[in-house]
């Protein structure tokens, strides 16, 4: 059980919708508090694919929330939600501020483009959607074709197939807490 951990979802409109509510349900029902954080107040919008799909509330906005708020990150994919997300400085920060912090953070699909424009992902194993992968290794980034890429606290999966497998990592990882071993960006 995770009762105890704090857990933000960052996303906005556009988030692959199984993406965001899978690991939601799945951290909720570990007694995680888990928080939707956004960059404006009110309700996100998510995707089935290329179709518009529920709105999700949004608990927390990134101006007001820092790493010290949280004990681990979860990032959807879905094209449009990083795609956005990586033009938030505040968003990016607090990516950055995790990975000082030593925290576990996870990206699905698309997610890892927040990594990139975070810039620490130099060294990294990691996997995403395939038509990511030029941008991931151009950031330094050791990309595989794996389900779930596990890297001292980092957890990237490339699609919603994949999801099982990146909760239970998701899970494993905030239980673990900080990684005080994880090799810093070169």
């Amino acid at each position: 059980m995770l009762q105890g951990k704090r857990i933000a979802i960052l996303a906005t409109d556009g988030f692959e919708q199984s993406e965001l509510t899978e690991p939601l349900d799945r951290l909720r029902a570990t007694d995680a508090d888990v928080k939707v954080v956004s960059l404006q107040r009110g309700k996100i919008r998510g995707m089935r694919g290329r179709e518009w799909a529920e709105e999700v509330d949004v608990d927390a906005v990134v101006d007001d929330i820092s790493a010290e708020d949280f004990d681990s990150l979860v990032i959807p994919g879905g094209l449009l939600n990083p795609d956005t997300l990586r033009q938030s400085e505040p968003a990016v920060q607090l990516v950055r501020e995790m990975f000082d912090a030593k925290k576990p953070v996870a990206a699905i699909c698309h997610g890892p483009w927040m990594l990139a424009q975070a810039n620490v992902l130099r060294n990294r194993k990691v996997t995403s959607y395939p038509s990511i992968r030029t941008d991931l290794t151009n950031a330094g980034a050791l990309w595989a074709d794996e389900e779930v890429v596990v890297d001292k606290g980092l957890v990237t999966s490339r699609s919603p197939a994949d999801l099982d497998a990146f909760c239970d990592k998701v899970i494993e990882e905030t239980r673990e807490g900080r990684h005080e071993g994880r090799r810093e960006a070169a």
